[in-house]
């Protein structure tokens, strides 16, 4: 029989289940917890944004104004004071996203699970996507953008056979 693993997660946690035997109890096998998520907003801040920063500034991206015009604007590369336009939480998310993509491809590689259900929130999910290796994506059988973690095994498990049964019957019409 094969073995689906279900992975219910958010930019701070992710919560693992393997389910061998629907007529089983879900078996949580891992409770992974991002390493920002226990440090305070202040530890994470730990610089302002700069001055060129993408998100507040039409200087030193590609754009002809003025002081910021730097040599190599013209063919629109940022000079070396560029930040992009990322949060510092937004970056965090997103190394969890590559940790939890890691475990399940040595996981994978191990046998350990041969199909996989994805619950996670909105914006994690599509940073999770990202990450995702593609020997790993053909084994998603669901993606349910809702955030789950801190449902037990059994809500989890009627909340996927829920959109299971929706996605059967969207296929049927």
């Amino acid at each position: 029989m094969q073995t689906t693993w279900i992975v219910s997660a958010n930019a701070g946690r992710a919560r693992i289940f393997s389910e061998a035997d629907p007529a089983e109890p879900l078996e949580e096998i891992e409770d992974m917890v991002s390493a920002a998520a226990r440090l305070r907003t202040s530890e994470i801040n730990t610089d302002e944004v700069g001055r060129t920063a993408a998100a507040g500034s039409s200087h030193n991206i590609g754009g002809s104004e003025g002081v910021g015009f730097a040599h190599n604007a013209k063919a629109g590369a940022p000079n070396k004071a560029y930040q992009p336009a990322q949060t510092p939480q937004e970056h965090e998310a997103e190394q969890f996203a590559k940790d939890i993509s890691k475990y399940l491809m040595d996981a994978h590689q191990e046998g350990r699970f041969q199909q996989l259900v994805i619950s996670a929130s909105p914006q994690f999910l599509g940073a999770l996507r990202m990450y995702l290796d593609p020997h790993i994506k053909p084994l998603i059988k669901l993606e349910v953008n809702k955030d789950y973690t801190h449902s037990n095994g059994q809500q989890l498990r009627e909340q996927i056979r829920e959109q299971l049964q929706a996605q059967r019957a969207s296929k049927l019409q």
